[in-house]
């Protein structure tokens, strides 16, 4: 087994690096599997109610539910605090390939749950608010079946239907303004059956979890004292109505279907992950990879040639005269490494932008390799926060490097302000929103302990590996500058209009933005439309595009800009490059108009919140790729010219 095992882990990866042929080989299975038995207990646990349209995750049991006897809450980790999650387990009696027709959820079979009008009213909102239930059995998320036609005018002809899944299950629905909720649920549970030997009891694996929703009114549920009800026939039921105005009874009640399935259980998350449409992610990267290339090719044919002319130009001896007289970025040559303003707030954002660049680099990286695959519940978040605190030592190493090369000298404040600048804005928006998500009760407030415990890895992992980072870095060498900087600046000739530097971060954003933006749709989804964000193969080749053309950009502005002989870049790549979030932020904007139905004050202010601290990451981290690039050319070429 452990052999086979290893086997099937290398043709994944070797499909992985295959460009990814196919949608399943973006999944290698991160837990172990779980053997059942006949009758063996399938636990049926509750992890939060969610809703696009206010972004505020609760507790399970924050609604009137039945309960079990007695309440426990899974141990969660750092990620699944962060999401929301809380996990907890629920009454529901489930059997391995065991059926139940119809049966009572509650302690009291004959006797009905009373909402009061508190809970009748808290069920009212959320049913009208659009809340969704997520349940799990054996790490499976509960999907509920859409089945639909996808070409209405051959309905005669083909009776086919095509088949979706959303995850959860609605809590209940509206119908000319009264409210009604789902209390029975219909279980559907595929199995797959292990091979065994002849003697072995034969083993199931948990493959596929469905639920059916219902609204029955308690009349026509008929409950006995042993805790088994009598369904109606679909068409004479009458759903069961909430009055948020009064005391209302209900039972609530589920049954459970198995079916066997050929579904393997590696393969079995491939129901949730192929929701989206795999050939839009083709047909984006595709477009994506030649409309960079082509571009690239481009700007690299004109760049050479006319760094080859000028250089060629500057370096002919007997023209040295002529050549002074030219205007071009060799008269600023005195010039161009003159340390900027503010030289410890450029490497503070610098460093935390090499932080941020590592971290993401790393994550995506183990996340194609499926290590991070939905199925580890929490897993993504918990390694991003960790793996940003380690790499502190190389946002730091390069921060203090990269200072002292500007003459900086104060190196303990630059320290401190690498390791405080970035993480204290990232720090304070998320406490602020945190208050205004503890006034709501939300699950997804982060609990005082946790902050606690996040503050302490700031400060006690992040905090000390900036310094560490920071100490060598400063007591490195500096960048060796191939000319040297006279004591006089040059006065800067009056720019034309197109070298305005806002018109300079519009241009420079268009190219970075139009190779992310579709991935950038999926994105967003997964955040804030609860959707599971999967195909990290496609994110890692955006990734590589977005790096490749940031540089790309960054390196043709910086050229523009010297040959207008402003020798003040600085600065100006850092805001440059980073151009594409602005077009980042306009798209929310755009994507919460458009696509979000969230009209209350507190979900569009932690929508905004969030997305402002995005906005700011993706500067950071295209402003910091774009800065690097353009540092390497303008080195570069003026150690090819003869300086006299």
């Amino acid at each position: 087994m452990a052999v086979s095992g290893a086997t099937e882990r290398l043709m994944c990866l070797l499909m992985l690096l295959a460009l990814f042929h196919e949608t399943s080989s973006f999944y290698v299975p991160g837990v172990a599997p779980i053997n059942f038995h006949q009758k063996d207990p399938v636990e049926i646990k509750a992890v939060k109610l969610t809703s696009s349209r206010t972004q505020l995750p609760y507790e399970y049991y924050s609604l009137p539910f039945c309960q079990p006897n007695k309440i426990t809450y899974k141990a969660e980790n750092l990620g699944e605090v962060l999401r929301g999650d809380r996990i907890v387990n629920t009454p529901f009696q489930v059997f391995m390939n065991i059926e139940k027709k119809c049966e009572v959820l509650c302690n009291f079979p004959n006797k009905p749950v009373t909402l009061t009008v508190e809970q009748s009213k808290l069920i009212a909102e959320r049913i009208r608010e659009d809340y969704y239930i997520h349940l799990i059995a054996d790490n499976l998320p509960v999907a509920t079946r859409l089945e639909f036609y996808s070409n209405r005018e051959e309905e005669e002809k083909k009776k086919e239907k095509d088949v979706q899944f959303e995850h959860g299950y609605r809590l209940g629905f509206m119908d000319s303004n009264k409210f009604y909720l789902h209390n029975h649920l219909s279980f559907i549970l595929y199995y797959h059956r292990e091979e065994v030997e002849e003697n072995q009891e034969p083993t199931y694996r948990v493959v596929r979890f469905e639920v059916v929703p219902q609204s029955i009114k308690l009349e026509d549920l008929k409950a006995d004292e042993k805790g088994t009800c009598m369904l109606p026939e679909a068409a004479g039921s009458a759903p069961q109505e909430i009055d948020p105005t009064k005391k209302n009874q209900l039972l609530f009640t589920y049954s459970v279907h198995w079916e066997e399935s050929d579904i393997k259980w590696a393969s079995r998350w491939d129901t949730y992950l192929t929701m989206s449409d795999v050939q839009i992610h083709w047909f984006s990267i595709v477009n994506s990879v030649v409309v960079v290339f082509f571009l690239s090719g481009i700007l690299s044919m004109i760049i050479i040639r006319t760094l080859r002319k000028d250089i060629a130009n500057y370096n002919k001896e007997d023209d040295i005269e002529d050549t002074m007289e030219e205007s071009g970025w060799k008269l600023v040559h005195g010039d161009v490494f003159r340390p900027p303003q503010y030289p410890m707030i450029l490497s503070s954002l610098l460093g935390s932008g090499i932080q941020l660049f590592c971290m993401i680099l790393i994550v995506i990286f183990v996340a194609m390799l499926g290590m991070l695959s939905p199925s580890s519940r929490g897993a993504l978040m918990t390694t991003a926060c960790f793996l940003f605190m380690f790499m502190g030592v190389f946002g730091g190493f390069s921060a203090g490097r990269l200072y002292r090369t500007l003459k900086g000298h104060r190196w303990k404040k630059g320290a401190f302000c690498t390791a405080t600048l970035y993480p204290g804005v990232v720090f304070g928006i998320c406490f602020v929103l945190n208050c205004f998500i503890w006034g709501k009760h939300s699950s997804g407030a982060v609990p005082f302990p946790t902050m606690v415990a996040l503050l302490c890895m700031w400060f006690g992992i992040s905090l000390p590996l900036v310094y560490l980072g920071y100490y060598f870095g400063f007591r490195k060498q500096p960048y060796d500058n191939p000319v040297r900087t006279n004591q006089i600046p040059r006065q800067i000739p009056e720019q034309r209009w197109y070298m305005n530097r806002f018109v300079g971060i519009l241009m420079a954003g268009i190219l970075p933005f139009g190779a992310m933006f579709i991935e950038l749709f999926f994105i967003f989804s997964a955040i804030w439309e609860n959707q599971f964000y999967y195909l990290f193969g496609f994110l890692f080749l955006v990734f590589i595009i977005l790096v490749v053309s940031c540089s790309q950009i960054s390196i043709v502005m910086v050229y523009f800009q010297l040959c207008a002989e402003d020798y003040r870049w600085w600065w100006r790549t850092f805001l440059v490059s980073g151009g594409s979030a602005f077009y980042v932020l306009i798209y929310a904007i755009f994507y919460f108009v458009n696509k979000l139905d969230i009209v209350e004050f507190i979900p569009s202010l932690l929508y905004f919140g969030y997305t402002a601290l995005m906005v700011l990451s993706f500067w950071l981290l295209t402003g910091t790729i774009g800065f690097y690039a353009a540092y390497m050319f303008v080195r570069k070429i003026y150690a090819a010219v003869k300086i006299d």
